[in-house]
């Protein structure tokens, strides 16, 4: 007689579950004893029955396998850290990524687009934002007029300084140019600046005129 596939879930029965559980039981204790045999394997079988009743098989010692167990576990377990943190970063990317939209959103309804969805609430809180807008602007701009006519009032005064002092130095280019001209007026009234050049009047001929200026 052929014996049909146990399907593979809950038995139902609980005389038919516990007759089972104590065939399969032993066969799973049977398979671990001739695994450690055979293959020369370390084994170490622990059952809890549905009661709470344990079943155990271990080929040497089962604290020492424990143990073993949890130094290999140890060792071998995964970096759960970097696992958390890529999953922090796609959390943080999530959220970036709708902000981004928000603002996009938020930016497209300032400059007057996609406001066919919008209530008249959000209507009115963008019409309140352009104004604070306009008015943060406007106060720059009175700012920066200010400050481009204290940058040219100062440059006029420097301007006003610099043509002041050069009037000083022309005039006194002035005064000494005078001076120096009644200085030479002086010397030739005094008779100090003498001319090579002959200004006594002769009639006649040359040769009367030198023998007029020096005589044999």
């Amino acid at each position: 007689m052929v014996r049909g596939k146990t399907q593979m879930r809950r038995i139902e029965n609980a005389t038919s579950r516990q007759v089972t559980f104590s065939k399969r039981r032993n066969g799973l204790l049977k398979k671990a004893f001739e695994l450690s045999v055979l293959c020369d394997a370390e084994v170490a079988l622990v059952i809890f029955s549905p009661r709470g009743k344990l079943y155990e098989f271990a080929s040497s010692s089962m604290q020492e396998t424990i143990e073993r167990y949890k130094n290999h576990v140890k060792d071998v377990q995964p970096d759960t850290s970097s696992v958390e943190d890529v999953q922090n970063l796609k959390h943080e990317t999530a959220a970036m990524a709708q902000k981004v939209e928000h603002l996009e959103v938020a930016k497209r309804k300032l400059l007057g687009e996609g406001l066919g969805t919008s209530t008249i609430e959000e209507l009115l809180q963008v019409e309140q934002q352009l104004e604070r807008s306009v008015r943060i602007i406007r106060a720059r701009k009175m700012q920066v007029y200010t400050e481009q006519i204290e940058q040219l009032q100062a440059k006029e005064k420097m301007l006003a300084d610099e043509n002041a002092l050069l009037n000083e130095k022309c005039q006194q280019l002035k005064d000494c140019g005078t001076d120096e001209i009644g200085a030479n007026i002086c010397l030739l009234e005094n008779g100090e600046n003498v001319s090579d050049v002959e200004t006594e009047l002769f009639i006649g001929p040359p040769e009367t005129r030198m023998k007029q200026r020096w005589p044999k």
